[in-house]
Protein backbone atom coordinates (compact mmCIF):
# COMPACT_ATOMS: atom_id res chain seq x y z
CA UNK A 1 0.00 0.00 0.00
CA UNK A 2 2.85 2.39 0.77
CA UNK A 3 4.07 2.24 -3.08
CA UNK A 4 0.62 2.34 -4.21
CA UNK A 5 0.95 6.10 -1.82
CA UNK A 6 4.13 7.30 -3.78
CA UNK A 7 2.28 6.08 -7.68
CA UNK A 8 -0.45 8.30 -6.59
CA UNK A 9 -0.33 10.30 -9.27
CA UNK A 10 -0.48 7.55 -12.19
CA UNK A 11 -3.12 6.07 -10.57
CA UNK A 12 -5.42 9.75 -10.27
CA UNK A 13 -4.76 10.00 -14.18
CA UNK A 14 -5.18 6.46 -15.30
CA UNK A 15 -8.74 6.48 -13.29
CA UNK A 16 -9.27 10.06 -14.56
CA UNK A 17 -8.48 8.88 -18.54
CA UNK A 18 -11.29 5.96 -17.63
CA UNK A 19 -14.10 8.23 -16.23
CA UNK A 20 -13.66 10.68 -19.22
CA UNK A 21 -14.18 8.50 -21.35
CA UNK A 22 -17.51 7.10 -19.86
CA UNK A 23 -18.79 10.33 -19.52
CA UNK A 24 -18.35 11.22 -23.48
CA UNK A 25 -20.39 8.04 -24.21
CA UNK A 26 -22.99 8.23 -21.98
CA UNK A 27 -23.05 11.88 -22.04
CA UNK A 28 -23.29 13.97 -25.77
CA UNK A 29 -21.65 16.77 -26.61
CA UNK A 30 -19.61 17.04 -23.29
CA UNK A 31 -16.29 17.81 -25.17
CA UNK A 32 -15.95 20.91 -23.12
CA UNK A 33 -16.51 19.70 -19.77
CA UNK A 34 -13.76 17.31 -20.34
CA UNK A 35 -11.66 19.53 -21.61
CA UNK A 36 -11.93 21.68 -18.68
CA UNK A 37 -12.23 18.71 -16.47
CA UNK A 38 -8.69 17.60 -18.08
CA UNK A 39 -6.98 20.84 -17.21
CA UNK A 40 -8.61 20.92 -13.68
CA UNK A 41 -7.20 17.05 -13.23
CA UNK A 42 -3.62 18.16 -14.28
CA UNK A 43 -3.86 20.91 -11.57
CA UNK A 44 -4.92 17.87 -9.00
CA UNK A 45 -1.90 16.03 -10.47
CA UNK A 46 0.21 18.86 -9.99
CA UNK A 47 -0.48 19.01 -6.61
CA UNK A 48 0.02 15.24 -5.99
CA UNK A 49 3.42 15.28 -7.50
CA UNK A 50 4.53 18.05 -5.60
CA UNK A 51 2.93 16.51 -2.61
CA UNK A 52 6.16 13.74 -3.38
CA UNK A 53 8.77 16.30 -3.65
CA UNK A 54 9.72 15.46 0.18
CA UNK A 55 11.53 12.22 -1.10
CA UNK A 56 14.94 12.31 -2.07
CA UNK A 57 14.85 8.49 -3.70
CA UNK A 58 13.09 5.76 -3.03
CA UNK A 59 13.15 2.43 -6.22
CA UNK A 60 9.51 1.16 -6.50
CA UNK A 61 8.67 -2.60 -7.51
CA UNK A 62 11.71 -4.50 -7.60
CA UNK A 63 13.78 -1.09 -8.61
CA UNK A 64 11.84 -0.80 -11.96
CA UNK A 65 10.09 2.39 -10.44
CA UNK A 66 12.01 5.51 -9.13
CA UNK A 67 10.79 8.24 -7.78
CA UNK A 68 14.01 11.33 -6.81
CA UNK A 69 14.38 14.42 -7.18
CA UNK A 70 15.13 14.20 -11.02
CA UNK A 71 11.66 12.41 -11.89
CA UNK A 72 9.75 15.30 -9.39
CA UNK A 73 11.47 18.40 -10.83
CA UNK A 74 10.78 16.90 -14.64
CA UNK A 75 6.96 16.19 -13.96
CA UNK A 76 6.73 18.86 -12.19
CA UNK A 77 7.89 21.32 -15.02
CA UNK A 78 5.94 19.15 -17.99
CA UNK A 79 2.70 18.41 -16.15
CA UNK A 80 2.76 22.73 -15.55
CA UNK A 81 3.87 22.99 -19.12
CA UNK A 82 0.74 20.49 -19.74
CA UNK A 83 -1.89 22.76 -18.01
CA UNK A 84 -0.66 25.83 -20.05
CA UNK A 85 -1.07 24.39 -23.21
CA UNK A 86 -4.57 22.90 -22.17
CA UNK A 87 -5.11 26.69 -21.44
CA UNK A 88 -3.83 28.69 -24.57
CA UNK A 89 -5.30 25.74 -26.90
CA UNK A 90 -9.12 25.72 -25.79
CA UNK A 91 -10.51 28.53 -28.31
CA UNK A 92 -8.17 27.28 -31.42
CA UNK A 93 -9.69 23.63 -30.81
CA UNK A 94 -13.32 24.99 -30.94
CA UNK A 95 -12.96 27.45 -33.69
CA UNK A 96 -10.96 24.94 -35.82
CA UNK A 97 -13.84 22.29 -34.88
CA UNK A 98 -11.63 19.22 -33.53
CA UNK A 99 -12.89 19.88 -30.79
CA UNK A 100 -13.62 16.23 -29.37
CA UNK A 101 -13.80 14.37 -26.35
CA UNK A 102 -10.76 11.76 -27.29
CA UNK A 103 -8.16 14.47 -27.74
CA UNK A 104 -7.97 15.75 -23.90
CA UNK A 105 -8.14 12.04 -23.08
CA UNK A 106 -5.11 11.50 -25.81
CA UNK A 107 -3.31 14.20 -24.02
CA UNK A 108 -3.87 12.42 -21.01
CA UNK A 109 -2.50 9.25 -22.14
CA UNK A 110 0.30 11.04 -22.98
CA UNK A 111 1.29 12.49 -20.04
CA UNK A 112 0.82 9.14 -18.54
CA UNK A 113 3.25 7.65 -21.06
CA UNK A 114 5.55 10.40 -19.90
CA UNK A 115 5.26 10.15 -16.15
CA UNK A 116 6.41 6.68 -16.79
CA UNK A 117 9.48 7.39 -18.93
CA UNK A 118 10.61 9.98 -16.27
CA UNK A 119 10.00 7.50 -13.40
CA UNK A 120 11.48 4.31 -15.22
CA UNK A 121 14.30 2.21 -14.00
CA UNK A 122 13.71 -0.38 -15.91
CA UNK A 123 14.00 -1.13 -19.76
CA UNK A 124 10.53 -2.84 -20.09
CA UNK A 125 8.72 -0.50 -17.91
CA UNK A 126 10.46 2.66 -20.15
CA UNK A 127 9.67 0.67 -23.05
CA UNK A 128 5.71 0.97 -21.66
CA UNK A 129 6.32 4.10 -21.14
CA UNK A 130 7.27 5.17 -24.40
CA UNK A 131 4.72 3.65 -25.95
CA UNK A 132 1.73 4.68 -24.69
CA UNK A 133 3.19 8.18 -25.17
CA UNK A 134 3.97 7.11 -28.67
CA UNK A 135 0.54 5.88 -29.21
CA UNK A 136 -1.27 8.81 -28.36
CA UNK A 137 0.73 11.66 -30.08
CA UNK A 138 0.33 9.47 -33.43
CA UNK A 139 -3.38 9.86 -33.12
CA UNK A 140 -3.03 13.57 -32.11
CA UNK A 141 -0.99 14.42 -35.10
CA UNK A 142 -3.94 13.27 -37.45
CA UNK A 143 -6.54 14.57 -35.25
CA UNK A 144 -7.80 17.08 -38.10
CA UNK A 145 -9.05 14.51 -40.48
CA UNK A 146 -10.29 17.06 -42.92
CA UNK A 147 -7.00 18.52 -43.22
CA UNK A 148 -4.97 17.06 -45.54
CA UNK A 149 -1.21 17.88 -43.97
CA UNK A 150 -2.55 17.06 -40.57
CA UNK A 151 -3.30 13.42 -41.84
CA UNK A 152 0.24 13.42 -43.51
CA UNK A 153 1.93 14.55 -40.65
CA UNK A 154 0.38 11.58 -38.83
CA UNK A 155 1.00 8.86 -41.21
CA UNK A 156 4.62 10.41 -41.29
CA UNK A 157 5.42 10.23 -37.57
CA UNK A 158 3.50 6.90 -37.49
CA UNK A 159 5.80 5.48 -39.61
CA UNK A 160 9.16 6.84 -38.47
CA UNK A 161 8.50 6.57 -34.82
CA UNK A 162 7.73 2.95 -35.56
CA UNK A 163 10.75 2.23 -37.15
CA UNK A 164 12.87 4.14 -34.47
CA UNK A 165 10.59 2.33 -32.12
CA UNK A 166 11.85 -0.69 -33.91
CA UNK A 167 15.64 0.04 -33.31
CA UNK A 168 15.65 1.30 -29.68
CA UNK A 169 13.88 -2.06 -28.82
CA UNK A 170 16.51 -3.77 -30.50
CA UNK A 171 18.63 -2.07 -28.85
CA UNK A 172 16.91 -2.97 -25.34
CA UNK A 173 17.15 -6.70 -26.52
CA UNK A 174 21.10 -6.38 -27.18
CA UNK A 175 21.22 -4.87 -24.11
CA UNK A 176 19.11 -7.64 -22.01
CA UNK A 177 21.44 -10.41 -24.00
CA UNK A 178 24.57 -9.16 -22.78
CA UNK A 179 23.68 -7.67 -19.40
CA UNK A 180 21.55 -10.97 -18.76
CA UNK A 181 18.94 -8.39 -17.04
CA UNK A 182 16.87 -5.34 -17.95
CA UNK A 183 17.30 -3.30 -14.48
CA UNK A 184 19.16 0.00 -14.83
CA UNK A 185 21.20 -0.77 -11.68
CA UNK A 186 21.95 -4.52 -12.34
CA UNK A 187 23.05 -3.24 -15.65
CA UNK A 188 25.63 -1.21 -14.78
CA UNK A 189 26.64 -3.99 -12.23
CA UNK A 190 26.91 -6.17 -15.20
CA UNK A 191 28.39 -3.72 -17.83
CA UNK A 192 32.63 -4.32 -17.24
CA UNK A 193 32.03 -7.83 -17.98
CA UNK A 194 29.94 -7.34 -21.34
CA UNK A 195 31.55 -3.89 -22.28
CA UNK A 196 32.02 -4.68 -26.01
CA UNK A 197 28.33 -6.16 -26.62
CA UNK A 198 26.58 -3.21 -24.37
CA UNK A 199 28.40 -0.80 -26.90
CA UNK A 200 25.79 -2.06 -29.73
CA UNK A 201 23.14 -1.71 -27.63
CA UNK A 202 24.06 1.60 -26.09
CA UNK A 203 24.21 2.70 -30.39
CA UNK A 204 20.53 1.40 -31.27
CA UNK A 205 19.22 2.64 -27.95
CA UNK A 206 20.62 6.40 -28.55
CA UNK A 207 19.34 5.87 -32.10
CA UNK A 208 15.86 5.65 -30.92
CA UNK A 209 16.02 8.39 -28.36
CA UNK A 210 17.54 10.70 -30.69
CA UNK A 211 14.43 10.64 -33.00
CA UNK A 212 12.12 11.65 -30.04
CA UNK A 213 14.04 14.99 -29.66
CA UNK A 214 14.28 15.54 -33.23
CA UNK A 215 18.19 15.51 -32.84
CA UNK A 216 20.05 15.62 -36.29
CA UNK A 217 20.55 13.17 -38.61
CA UNK A 218 17.18 12.03 -37.13
CA UNK A 219 15.43 15.15 -37.08
CA UNK A 220 13.31 14.70 -40.62
CA UNK A 221 10.11 14.16 -39.31
CA UNK A 222 10.16 17.55 -37.40
CA UNK A 223 9.33 20.39 -39.67
CA UNK A 224 6.66 18.37 -41.93
CA UNK A 225 4.68 17.76 -38.39
CA UNK A 226 5.21 20.80 -36.67
CA UNK A 227 3.65 22.03 -39.89
CA UNK A 228 0.69 19.84 -40.50
CA UNK A 229 -0.06 18.92 -36.95
CA UNK A 230 -2.88 21.67 -35.45
CA UNK A 231 -1.33 24.39 -33.98
CA UNK A 232 -2.82 23.21 -30.33
CA UNK A 233 -0.84 19.56 -31.14
CA UNK A 234 2.43 21.07 -32.29
CA UNK A 235 2.58 23.09 -29.38
CA UNK A 236 2.55 19.95 -27.34
CA UNK A 237 4.72 18.25 -29.42
CA UNK A 238 7.34 20.76 -28.91
CA UNK A 239 7.48 21.39 -25.10
CA UNK A 240 6.86 17.81 -23.31
CA UNK A 241 7.67 14.99 -25.31
CA UNK A 242 11.11 17.04 -25.04
CA UNK A 243 11.21 16.85 -21.48
CA UNK A 244 10.33 13.39 -20.55
CA UNK A 245 13.15 12.56 -23.70
CA UNK A 246 15.87 14.08 -21.78
CA UNK A 247 14.86 12.69 -18.61
CA UNK A 248 15.43 9.07 -20.36
CA UNK A 249 18.79 10.29 -21.63
CA UNK A 250 20.03 11.26 -18.41
CA UNK A 251 18.76 7.95 -16.74
CA UNK A 252 19.88 5.71 -19.79
CA UNK A 253 23.59 7.44 -19.89
CA UNK A 254 24.00 7.57 -15.89
CA UNK A 255 22.68 5.07 -14.81
CA UNK A 256 23.46 1.46 -16.59
CA UNK A 257 26.02 3.05 -18.64
CA UNK A 258 27.70 5.62 -16.57
CA UNK A 259 31.09 3.32 -16.76
CA UNK A 260 30.69 3.14 -20.54
CA UNK A 261 31.04 7.19 -21.21
CA UNK A 262 33.80 6.47 -23.56
CA UNK A 263 31.43 4.72 -26.01
CA UNK A 264 28.44 7.03 -25.31
CA UNK A 265 30.54 10.52 -25.21
CA UNK A 266 31.65 10.48 -28.89
CA UNK A 267 27.82 9.70 -30.36
CA UNK A 268 26.24 12.49 -27.91
CA UNK A 269 28.91 15.14 -29.00
CA UNK A 270 27.86 14.61 -32.76
CA UNK A 271 24.28 14.92 -31.89
CA UNK A 272 24.80 17.77 -30.27
CA UNK A 273 27.24 19.45 -32.98
CA UNK A 274 25.13 18.45 -35.82
CA UNK A 275 21.93 19.67 -34.36
CA UNK A 276 23.09 22.87 -33.54
CA UNK A 277 24.74 23.16 -37.14
CA UNK A 278 21.72 21.86 -38.97
CA UNK A 279 18.92 23.63 -36.82
CA UNK A 280 21.08 27.60 -37.08
CA UNK A 281 21.11 26.99 -41.17
CA UNK A 282 18.03 24.88 -42.14
CA UNK A 283 15.51 27.52 -40.41
CA UNK A 284 16.79 30.73 -42.78
CA UNK A 285 15.03 30.14 -45.76
CA UNK A 286 11.61 28.91 -43.85
CA UNK A 287 8.34 30.77 -44.32
CA UNK A 288 6.18 28.92 -42.32
CA UNK A 289 6.47 30.35 -38.40
CA UNK A 290 5.51 26.20 -37.62
CA UNK A 291 8.42 24.98 -39.50
CA UNK A 292 11.00 27.44 -38.18
CA UNK A 293 9.83 26.52 -34.44
CA UNK A 294 10.98 23.00 -35.47
CA UNK A 295 14.04 23.59 -36.95
CA UNK A 296 14.56 25.86 -34.18
CA UNK A 297 13.69 23.07 -31.76
CA UNK A 298 16.42 20.84 -33.59
CA UNK A 299 19.16 23.22 -32.72
CA UNK A 300 18.06 23.82 -29.06
CA UNK A 301 17.94 20.04 -28.41
CA UNK A 302 21.61 20.39 -29.71
CA UNK A 303 23.00 22.96 -27.02
CA UNK A 304 20.63 20.64 -24.42
CA UNK A 305 22.67 17.76 -25.29
CA UNK A 306 26.14 19.47 -25.26
CA UNK A 307 25.34 20.03 -21.37
CA UNK A 308 24.52 15.83 -20.90
CA UNK A 309 28.16 15.12 -23.09
CA UNK A 310 30.46 16.29 -20.50
CA UNK A 311 29.67 13.90 -17.93
CA UNK A 312 29.49 15.62 -15.12
CA UNK A 313 26.45 16.96 -12.75
CA UNK A 314 27.15 20.63 -13.34
CA UNK A 315 26.38 19.35 -17.30
CA UNK A 316 23.29 17.42 -16.38
CA UNK A 317 21.89 20.50 -14.27
CA UNK A 318 22.55 23.08 -16.96
CA UNK A 319 21.00 20.81 -19.74
CA UNK A 320 18.06 20.52 -17.10
CA UNK A 321 17.98 24.29 -16.90
CA UNK A 322 17.80 24.59 -20.56
CA UNK A 323 15.18 22.73 -21.13
CA UNK A 324 13.05 24.93 -18.44
CA UNK A 325 13.72 27.83 -20.18
CA UNK A 326 13.16 26.37 -23.54
CA UNK A 327 10.02 25.64 -22.85
CA UNK A 328 8.98 28.76 -21.27
CA UNK A 329 9.88 30.46 -24.15
CA UNK A 330 7.94 27.77 -26.39
CA UNK A 331 4.98 28.87 -24.50
CA UNK A 332 5.50 32.21 -25.01
CA UNK A 333 6.10 32.06 -28.25
CA UNK A 334 2.86 29.16 -29.39
CA UNK A 335 0.71 31.72 -27.24
CA UNK A 336 1.51 34.74 -29.80
CA UNK A 337 0.97 32.28 -32.92
CA UNK A 338 -2.80 31.67 -31.37
CA UNK A 339 -3.12 35.13 -31.52
CA UNK A 340 -2.99 35.71 -34.99
CA UNK A 341 -6.37 35.29 -36.09
CA UNK A 342 -8.84 36.67 -38.61
CA UNK A 343 -12.35 36.13 -39.41
CA UNK A 344 -12.26 32.49 -37.53
CA UNK A 345 -8.78 31.93 -39.69
CA UNK A 346 -5.20 31.03 -38.04
CA UNK A 347 -2.08 32.63 -39.75
CA UNK A 348 1.17 31.01 -39.76
CA UNK A 349 3.54 32.45 -41.55
CA UNK A 350 6.43 34.73 -41.25
CA UNK A 351 4.80 37.48 -43.76
CA UNK A 352 1.68 37.65 -41.48
CA UNK A 353 3.72 39.35 -39.19
CA UNK A 354 4.39 42.49 -41.14
CA UNK A 355 4.51 45.27 -39.50
CA UNK A 356 2.49 44.33 -36.38
CA UNK A 357 3.73 46.47 -34.18
CA UNK A 358 1.99 49.26 -35.56
CA UNK A 359 -1.61 47.48 -34.72
CA UNK A 360 -0.78 45.31 -31.46
CA UNK A 361 2.15 46.95 -30.13
CA UNK A 362 1.73 44.75 -26.90
CA UNK A 363 1.58 41.41 -28.90
CA UNK A 364 5.19 43.37 -30.96
CA UNK A 365 6.56 43.77 -27.83
CA UNK A 366 5.83 40.61 -26.40
CA UNK A 367 7.46 38.81 -29.85
CA UNK A 368 10.38 41.09 -29.34
CA UNK A 369 11.12 39.57 -25.97
CA UNK A 370 10.78 35.79 -27.34
CA UNK A 371 12.98 36.35 -29.90
CA UNK A 372 15.50 37.84 -28.36
CA UNK A 373 15.54 35.27 -25.62
CA UNK A 374 15.34 32.21 -28.62
CA UNK A 375 18.52 33.95 -30.20
CA UNK A 376 20.37 34.26 -26.91
CA UNK A 377 20.33 37.80 -26.21
CA UNK A 378 21.14 39.71 -22.77
CA UNK A 379 19.78 40.09 -20.35
CA UNK A 380 16.65 37.61 -21.14
CA UNK A 381 16.46 34.04 -19.74
CA UNK A 382 17.74 32.25 -22.93
CA UNK A 383 21.33 33.76 -22.69
CA UNK A 384 21.63 32.12 -19.28
CA UNK A 385 20.53 29.10 -21.26
CA UNK A 386 23.17 29.01 -23.28
CA UNK A 387 25.63 30.49 -20.38
CA UNK A 388 25.29 27.67 -18.27
CA UNK A 389 25.78 24.74 -21.00
CA UNK A 390 29.04 27.01 -22.63
CA UNK A 391 30.20 26.92 -18.81
CA UNK A 392 29.82 23.47 -18.48
CA UNK A 393 31.15 22.80 -21.58
CA UNK A 394 34.22 24.76 -21.19
CA UNK A 395 35.12 23.89 -17.50
CA UNK A 396 35.90 20.50 -19.02
CA UNK A 397 38.14 21.69 -21.96
CA UNK A 398 35.64 21.00 -24.79
CA UNK A 399 36.27 24.24 -26.08
CA UNK A 400 35.87 22.76 -30.02
CA UNK A 401 31.80 22.14 -28.60
CA UNK A 402 31.69 25.56 -27.35
CA UNK A 403 33.19 27.15 -30.17
CA UNK A 404 30.49 25.14 -32.13
CA UNK A 405 27.91 26.37 -30.23
CA UNK A 406 28.47 30.22 -30.52
CA UNK A 407 28.68 30.10 -33.96
CA UNK A 408 25.77 28.89 -34.47
CA UNK A 409 23.57 30.90 -32.26
CA UNK A 410 25.31 33.72 -34.07
CA UNK A 411 23.87 32.36 -37.63
CA UNK A 412 20.92 31.38 -35.65
CA UNK A 413 20.40 34.83 -34.53
CA UNK A 414 20.08 36.31 -38.22
CA UNK A 415 16.47 34.16 -38.69
CA UNK A 416 15.27 35.70 -35.17
CA UNK A 417 16.52 39.19 -36.26
CA UNK A 418 14.87 39.03 -39.57
CA UNK A 419 11.30 38.66 -37.90
CA UNK A 420 12.06 41.39 -35.47
CA UNK A 421 12.54 43.12 -38.57
CA UNK A 422 9.11 42.16 -40.33
CA UNK A 423 7.30 42.93 -36.95
CA UNK A 424 8.64 46.83 -36.87
CA UNK A 425 9.68 48.45 -40.42
CA UNK A 426 7.50 46.13 -42.69
CA UNK A 427 4.41 48.00 -43.93
CA UNK A 428 1.38 46.79 -41.74
CA UNK A 429 -0.90 44.25 -42.46
CA UNK A 430 -4.74 43.99 -41.84
CA UNK A 431 -5.74 43.84 -37.60
CA UNK A 432 -6.17 40.90 -36.06
CA UNK A 433 -8.71 39.81 -33.70
CA UNK A 434 -8.10 41.62 -29.60
CA UNK A 435 -10.39 39.50 -27.82
CA UNK A 436 -8.71 36.99 -26.68
CA UNK A 437 -9.58 34.40 -23.71
CA UNK A 438 -8.15 34.91 -20.37
CA UNK A 439 -6.20 31.39 -20.60
CA UNK A 440 -4.19 32.44 -23.75
CA UNK A 441 -3.71 36.00 -22.29
CA UNK A 442 -2.43 34.45 -18.81
CA UNK A 443 0.37 32.23 -19.94
CA UNK A 444 1.16 34.95 -22.31
CA UNK A 445 2.05 37.44 -19.96
CA UNK A 446 3.66 35.35 -17.20
CA UNK A 447 5.97 33.88 -19.86
CA UNK A 448 7.01 37.15 -20.68
CA UNK A 449 7.50 38.26 -17.50
CA UNK A 450 9.37 35.39 -16.32
CA UNK A 451 11.63 35.81 -19.65
CA UNK A 452 12.35 39.56 -18.50
CA UNK A 453 12.78 39.32 -15.01
CA UNK A 454 14.44 35.91 -14.95
CA UNK A 455 18.20 37.96 -14.64
CA UNK A 456 16.99 39.61 -11.45
CA UNK A 457 17.11 36.39 -9.28
CA UNK A 458 18.60 33.42 -11.57
CA UNK A 459 20.00 31.44 -8.53
CA UNK A 460 16.28 30.89 -7.71
CA UNK A 461 15.91 28.41 -10.56
CA UNK A 462 19.59 27.03 -10.51
CA UNK A 463 19.00 26.43 -6.63
CA UNK A 464 16.17 23.88 -7.30
CA UNK A 465 17.70 22.10 -9.95
CA UNK A 466 21.32 21.98 -7.88
CA UNK A 467 19.49 19.19 -5.79
CA UNK A 468 19.37 16.90 -8.69
CA UNK A 469 22.73 15.19 -8.34
CA UNK A 470 22.70 11.77 -10.66
CA UNK A 471 26.54 11.01 -10.38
Amino acid sequence: MENLNLILPEIFISIAIMLFLIIGVFKKKSSSLIYNLTTISLVILLAFVYNLNSISEISLFNESYKIDNLSNFMKIIMIASGIFVMLTSSKYLQISKINKIEYPVLVLCAILGMMVMISSNDLIVFYMGLELQSLALYVLASFNRDNLLSTESGLKYFILSALSSGLLLYGCSLVYGFAETTNFNEILINSNKTEYGLTFGIVFILVGLAFKISAVPFHMWAPDVYQGSPTSVTIFFAILPKIAALTVFIRFLYVPFANMSDQWQMIIIFLSIASMIFGAVAAIGQTNLKRLVAYSSIGHMGYALAGLSVGTNAGIQSSITYMTIYLVMNLAFFSCLFMLRRNEIYYEKIEDLSGLSKNHPILAFSLLVILFSLAGIPPLAGFFAKFYIFMAVVEQSMYFLAVIGLLSTVVAAFYYLRIIKIIYFDPEKEMYEKNHHIGLKLTLILSTIFIIGYFIYPSGLTEIISKINII
